[in-house]
């Protein structure tokens, strides 16, 4: 039995004060706090692994962690230095009941750490100050009912560069290598019975990438990288060089034309099979004009070590998140992720969509410069075979893949779209020559939702293998908190949308799969959401459609990435390709305008385009099925059920403070001030604030449409059933004022008894 225990690295009081543990055991799914739910008859356990860590027997499913509270600022402390609890021992979740001196009856002691063995100091950042104390994650907030465990996630890639900084030690590279990995939990050994991990030693961007993690150094230069391998797993690791290695470049994304790139360069000799490895011999070639060469989603930062300059860039829309921040050294830090620079910079911000940054002009210059951008009103007419290929086209280039994969499909217009020509053109793909061609649909929602129902039909009338998933209102809410720590936002509809798909992704990355096909942004380039039918004429809804692409980085696309990868899982969205954007964009907006007298309703001209009488993609029911918002599809009574929960934590005083408390997008609901404060809680800083738009919307309008209806200025809400009088399910007008300021809600659902489960659906087999 070791003398000591790992633990030392958490408390930040002496140990010595901890003398005894009982472990109990229960066989459920995960519990919070002291409840005497989570208690048990079990005895306790003290035996120890070969990492100082306590077992139980092999029979353990749950174990409870709680502490003694310390007195005043120490306990404040505590909990905002919170570790992680993390265990996989077998298949179920644990907790360890921390007990101090006087233990209870029948408690196992086991050795403590001495006190000369542990002085605990507040941890320092680079120039000496004492750095924030931020918990690393939300589940790992300890609250005077224990901790909570943080479920195992081996978590599309990410990337993390610090350049320009004034340490080149040894102990700066090790802190950039935690850093880099720092946005979950390190995954814990198999013979890990618990481990109390502290903040400074957590992996942020591990979830992004749990395949490799890659570190080059360069004088005062430090590229990392944490990989999801998707294409060339075996060989594609990053960063990745030219030649001479004078080049490096750390990406995060694919780029689907990367054969059609490379042989335009048959003197380089490439090192791997990876996509994005074009990306150094294309600036070797080109210089820092070649970003616009480049057909997919990306990310990346470029060291060219023979003048030391840098570049980074994000792709057009910006599917693929980005941040950039600055040091008070000089330094400039850019991470997939903020939780990978809001700790080290004293400013950071939002990398802008179709941007590129140079260190030699110290500034942003925009490289994607498509003709729509100027929101000039387009004239091209409507052609439905020339938008149905340039679709098609978009798809099949997102089915380069080297893992399996699926579609997420909600049974709405575009993510059937989607499957229906995923399986239409998968059979003649190099992803079907490794998995087979039996396409695997993915969907979510609570028991008798709208989604569940409109995909299972899609699914059988596609032949599709589908896996349909269902939540309650109880699992979504304890979810919540996870939710906005990954999202990294407090945007009403974006945390209500990504609740359900982080929910979803886990079960379909325990089911091997690591890339989906998604169909966000088909509502913004063809106004399909609602409130376009109020669009007065076609020059504000062009103008609505333009607004709306431009700002997906900051929701739609920032859900599907994030919401995604929290559990390793990539997301891909062929409505967002840019050559079909170009095609889409450029289409008459007369076409585009909802005309009930002509029968055309939301996103008329891309239903006409698969509306093929001959060869039919979809039923006519589904192809002409009403727009429902994600939030609202997989079930009402999920959103009932949020303001319903969020009115009881937040009081009518606390509402009536609330400018003074967030003068910056003041929260104007209880739902909203809830989520305000769980985000403030883990990015305190006023630059993450900024990162967040703001403003009023109904039915996920920009500011500027309310102006075209004066009920739904009074009656501001992002969901689909805000929109009265289009909504076949919108708000009872009576009702809308105090529903929305209260939260409250006659159709709060909260069944508290069932958990995330999966219904019953055929095994997933890949045939090789």
């Amino acid at each position: 039995m070791p003398s000591e225990c790992p633990v030392k690295s958490f408390y930040p009081y002496p140990l010595s004060r901890i003398r005894a543990v009982r472990i109990r055991h229960r066989r459920s799914q995960w519990t919070q706090g002291n409840s005497a739910s989570a208690r048990s008859r079990d005895g306790p356990v003290d035996t120890w692994d070969a990492d100082g860590c306590p077992r139980g027997p092999a029979e353990s499913r749950f174990e409870r962690i709680t502490h003694s509270h310390p007195p005043g600022d120490t306990r404040r402390h505590l909990e905002r230095r919170a570790g992680v609890c993390r265990v996989r021992p077998y298949d179920g979740w644990r907790r360890v009941v921390i007990r101090r001196r006087r233990a209870r009856k029948g408690a196992a002691a086991v050795p403590c750490v001495p006190r000369s063995a542990y002085k605990w100091r507040p941890p320092r950042n680079e120039i000496g100050r004492p750095r924030r104390l931020i918990h690393p994650h939300p589940s790992s907030f300890v609250s005077c009912l224990g901790f909570r465990c943080i479920p195992e996630r081996a978590i599309m890639c990410g990337i993390l560069a610090v350049l320009g900084c004034s340490d080149e030690s040894q102990a700066k590279r090790v802190r950039v290598l935690e850093l880099s990995r720092r946005q979950s939990s390190p995954p814990s050994p198999p013979s890990l019975s618990f481990c109390l991990i502290h903040d400074s030693s957590m992996h942020r961007l591990k979830h992004r990438g749990p395949d490799w993690s890659g570190l080059h150094q360069y004088g005062d230069c430090y590229l990392t990288h944490q990989r999801l391998a998707i294409v060339d797993p075996a060989s594609g690791d990053q960063p990745l060089y030219n030649e001479d290695k004078s080049i490096v470049v750390t990406v995060n994304g694919e780029i689907y034309n990367h054969e059609e790139l490379r042989k335009r360069f048959p003197n380089h000799k490439f090192r791997t099979g990876s996509d994005c490895e074009v990306i150094a011999h294309l600036y070797e070639e080109h210089g820092e004009g070649f970003v616009d060469m480049l057909d997919g989603i990306f990310s990346f930062v470029l060291l060219d070590t023979r003048d030391n300059s840098f570049i980074a860039a994000r792709d057009a829309i910006g599917v693929t998140p980005l941040y950039i921040g600055w040091g008070l050294d000089g330094s400039v830090w850019i991470s997939s992720e903020m939780k990978g620079l809001n700790d080290d910079c004293e400013h950071f911000e939002v990398f802008p969509p179709g941007h590129l940054y140079s260190s030699k002009e110290g500034s942003y210059k925009r490289w994607y410069n498509p003709p729509w951008y100027s929101e000039a009103i387009p004239s091209v007419p409507y052609d439905p075979l020339v938008l149905r290929e340039a679709f098609e086209k978009a798809v099949i280039k997102r089915l380069m893949t080297d893992v399996p994969f699926g579609v997420l499909l909600s049974g709405g217009l575009d993510s059937s779209l989607v499957a229906a020509v995923t399986s239409r053109h998968l059979a003649g793909t190099k992803a079907a020559e490794q998995w087979g061609t039996q396409l695997h649909s993915f969907c979510v929602g609570l028991e008798g939702s709208p989604d569940l129902k409109a995909a299972k039909e899609v699914a059988d009338y596609l032949g599709t293998v589908h896996h349909e998933f269902h939540f309650t209102v109880q699992d979504g809410i304890d979810a919540i908190e996870d939710v906005i720590y990954h999202i990294e936002t407090y945007d009403v509809t974006t945390i209500r949308a990504s609740t359900p798909m982080f929910l979803m992704s886990r079960k379909i990355k325990a089911l091997g799969v690591k890339m989906v096909i998604s169909g966000e942004g088909s509502d913004e380039l063809f106004g399909g959401y609602l409130y376009f039918h109020k669009a007065p004429n076609k020059e504000e809804f062009h103008g609505e459609t333009c607004r709306k692409v431009k700002a997906l980085h900051q929701y739609d696309c920032l859900r599907a990435n994030k919401a995604t990868s929290a559990w390793g899982l990539e997301s891909r969205v062929p409505f967002l390709d840019k050559a079909f954007i170009d095609v889409a964009m450029s289409i008459d907006p007369e076409w585009k305008m909802i005309k009930p007298d002509l029968g055309r309703i939301e996103k008329w001209v891309l239903r006409k385009a698969f509306d093929d009488e001959e060869n039919p993609y979809l039923p006519k029911h589904i192809l002409y099925r009403q727009k429902e918002q994600f939030s609202d599809g997989v079930g009402y009574s999920w959103i009932d059920g949020l303001k319903s929960h969020a009115a009881e934590h937040v009081s009518g005083k606390m509402m009536q403070n609330a400018k003074h408390i967030y003068p910056h997008n003041t929260p104007t609901t209880k739902e909203a001030y809830y989520y305000r404060m769980i985000f403030e809680r883990f990015f305190p800083q006023n630059s993450a604030r900024l990162t967040i738009p703001g403003g009023p919307s109904v039915a996920c309008s920009t500011a500027k449409a309310i102006e075209w209806d004066a009920q739904w200025s009074k009656n501001l809400d992002p969901s689909g059933r805000a929109a009265l009088g289009v909504h076949v399910s919108a708000y009872d007008p009576a009702a809308v004022p105090s529903s929305l300021t209260t939260g409250t809600s006659p159709a709060m659902l909260v069944n508290k008894k069932q958990r995330v489960m999966e219904a019953k659906a055929p095994e997933l087999t890949i045939s090789s």
